[in-house]
């Protein structure tokens, strides 16, 4: 057993039941969970490590990423694929992602999550669903345990290609019951449902124009035999993608979830931009959760995802950055400022949305769309997961109000990350993996995929 105390933090943002926020802050850990919440003053003053932050940090939750693909940071900004939208950037980048090895997979997945860390996130959800060549979700595990992030895997998956009506190339499409078999093996082999776990298993075939209606059933009832063990697609992403359902299911994007029964508790989709009024509404009802990603659906031009009439309608919304050859970052404190500005430009309306708002939804609301109650707050019997930001930067200089600062301003660091209370951020940089070296090994192997 060992205790850390985080002590003298000049705010400390809980997001607890009350959304408490403590001037002169400090929080006791023991292991990886914290024990006591508090002013300084109120908590013991020694422990097995201590962190005085000397009244210059706001300390809060670590941000929660539901929606990634860590593979494409090997293919960003690929001349082909700059202007094109959704369908036409994915026929672009097909041919270069069935070069896909294990080896890249590993070295993204890494690069992807140090990115990620670095800029607030302790827990992220990434969507493999290319397989080519010996690729595996393994690979991707192996990487991700390394560098420390508490990790949500979501095996994907392509069994329509365009022999059959669908998007991707023939040569990437998995025959069906081999995708169910390995699902099946991933699940049991790593499939962790307690309490602070650190690695749970997603089912999530990619989108309605890449895999059949039976897969789609297959893999809810599949997911559903065992606990914790949630569902993730696509959907709504763009008007080509609503049209793609219209012709080629009879049904707009939320009938069609519902019809393979794809809406509950223990479902979130990624993007919804175009999601209908009635769709909300069922989703609400059902708690059906969304990624919300902006820079992408900005970068794409897909549109903007009506978050605010989502929240009112009871939706359960989280942040996700998406892949990093659509983004083309993988920073999850722009994304939160993204998200912010644009709710307020969609609606034509400077209160739609809050920056604690914001911060909530990327907090909390990421817990609730990864089926979490453990992470997304500070307080007594939570996973020691939480951020530092050093007041004193110059992107800070003249904010009154501080916590509302992390977001009308321009931060995109933390100065400290503790995930499942081990310090993998600290003073900026990472602990766990030598970053030039990981940096000079993704360039070598990105310049590799494009020759």
């Amino acid at each position: 057993m060992s205790t850390l105390l985080v002590k003298n933090i000049h705010t400390l943002v809980t997001m607890d039941e009350t959304r408490q926020e403590i001037r002169q802050g400090a929080l006791l850990i023991r292991d990886n969970v914290i024990e006591r919440v508090g002013k300084t003053e109120e908590l013991p003053q020694t422990a097995d490590e201590v962190l005085d932050l000397r009244d210059r940090h706001i300390v809060m939750p670590g941000l929660v990423n539901t929606h990634h693909h860590f593979f494409q940071v090997l293919t960003r900004v690929v001349p082909s694929a700059q202007n094109g939208t959704l369908f036409e950037w994915l026929k672009a980048l097909f041919p270069i992602w069935r070069r896909l090895t294990a080896e890249e997979v590993y070295i993204s997945a890494q690069m992807a999550a140090a990115e990620l860390i670095l800029s607030g996130c302790t827990t992220a959800s990434d969507h493999l669903y290319l397989f080519p060549n010996d690729c595996t979700l393994d690979e991707e595990i192996r990487a991700i345990q390394k560098i420390g992030l508490r990790f949500h895997a979501s095996r994907g998956s392509i069994s329509v290609g365009e022999s059959q009506g669908g998007l991707p190339p023939d040569s990437l499409v998995e025959k069906e019951a081999n995708i169910l078999k390995d699902s099946q093996r991933l699940i049991e082999q790593y499939h962790d449902n307690s309490r602070h776990s650190m690695l749970r298993i997603t089912l999530a075939p990619c989108s309605p124009f890449s895999v059949s209606r039976d897969l789609m059933r297959e893999s809810a009832a599949l997911a559903r035999s065992y606990p914790g063990v949630r569902l993730h697609t696509h959907l709504a992403e763009n008007k080509s993608d609503v049209e793609y359902s219209l012709v080629n299911f009879g049904l707009i994007p939320g009938d069609y979830a519902e019809s393979v029964d794809w809406l509950g508790e223990d479902v979130w989709h990624a993007h919804c931009v175009r999601l209908s009024d009635d769709s909300i509404i069922k989703f609400g009802k059902t708690g059906t959760g969304v990624a919300h990603c902006p820079c992408s659906n900005m970068r794409l031009a897909s549109g903007i995802a009506p978050i605010r009439k989502m929240r009112d309608r009871g939706v359960p919304v989280g942040l996700g950055v998406d892949g990093s050859a659509s983004n083309d970052t993988g920073n999850l404190l722009q994304e939160a400022r993204t998200a912010f500005l644009v709710a307020r430009v969609r609606d034509c309306d400077a209160a739609a949305m809050t920056a604690r708002e914001i911060l909530e939804i990327a907090t909390l609301g990421g817990a609730r769309v990864l089926g979490r109650n453990d992470i997304g707050s500070l307080a007594p019997g939570m996973s020691a997961d939480f951020i530092t930001i050093n007041c004193d930067r110059p992107q800070l200089a003249g904010a009154h109000d501080l916590v509302a600062a992390l977001i009308f301003c321009q931060v995109d660091s933390v100065d400290y990350s503790f995930i499942n209370g081990k310090k993998v951020v600290d003073r900026g940089r990472l602990t766990t993996v030598e970053l030039e070296t990981l940096v000079e090994k993704t360039n070598r192997t990105a310049h590799r995929m494009l020759i």
